[in-house]
């Protein structure tokens, strides 16, 4: 069965305006697949390819995302993107590195701000990753399909469930601090001495 987008949708997608494509169906560029009865255009999915030949300059990279929770794993960091850049040379395609150093929970860390800015400006082509948690902890499958509405790749070179037991602990950290600062009283106090002892343990191991 044919996916049909309205005109909005089609343009997201593209990562043109809507006034675009009035243009290019007043021009005889791109005609919508059909109109409605009340004059709404839409557009198929196989018209996304078609597009493409008319506009030449949509480029769309790859890019390699890297990611460590704390400073003290800068030189781990360093080391992804090394190999990040040795697998994408290998494809002979246009690529980029973005990097963060945060938690795996953290939804607001500058470089993943930006790939999701760029993935839903339709300027990404796939998305590089070397385990699915240096994407995030939660919500890769939220991500994953959010990319596919753009027809971006998200790609994950080891699916071996790997977890550094450091950034395990920061993340839980994290957790409880937040919620901690919700909580009054009693629940507050205890939320906080559990995070000072899991830090502390945590510490004693390194």
């Amino acid at each position: 069965m044919s996916q049909y987008y309205s005109i909005h949708e089609f343009s997201k997608i593209l990562g043109v305006s809507a006034q675009t494509l009035r243009n290019w169906d007043k021009n005889g560029k791109l005609y919508p697949h059909h109109t409605s009865s009340n004059g709404y255009r839409y557009y198929s999915h196989e018209q996304i390819n078609q597009v493409m030949n008319i506009k030449p300059n949509f480029d769309r990279m790859i890019i390699g995302y890297c990611r460590v929770s704390s400073n003290k794993q800068k030189e781990d960091l360093e080391r992804q993107i090394e190999n990040m850049k040795l697998y994408l040379m290998e494809q002979g395609k246009p690529f980029e590195i973005l990097s963060d150093i945060g938690s795996g929970i953290n939804y607001k860390k500058k470089g993943l701000k930006e790939l999701m800015k760029r993935i839903s400006q339709n300027k990404v082509e796939k998305v590089v990753v070397l385990y699915k948690d240096r994407l995030l902890r939660f919500g890769f499958e939220l991500l994953e399909y959010m990319a596919s509405l753009y027809h971006c790749e998200i790609e994950v070179i080891d699916n071996t469930e790997k977890a550094e037991q450091q950034e395990l602990v920061e993340d839980l950290v994290q957790i409880i601090t937040e919620f901690s600062c919700k909580l009054e009283g009693k629940c507050a106090n205890k939320a906080r001495k559990f995070v000072k002892e899991l830090v502390e343990d945590d510490d004693k191991k390194i």
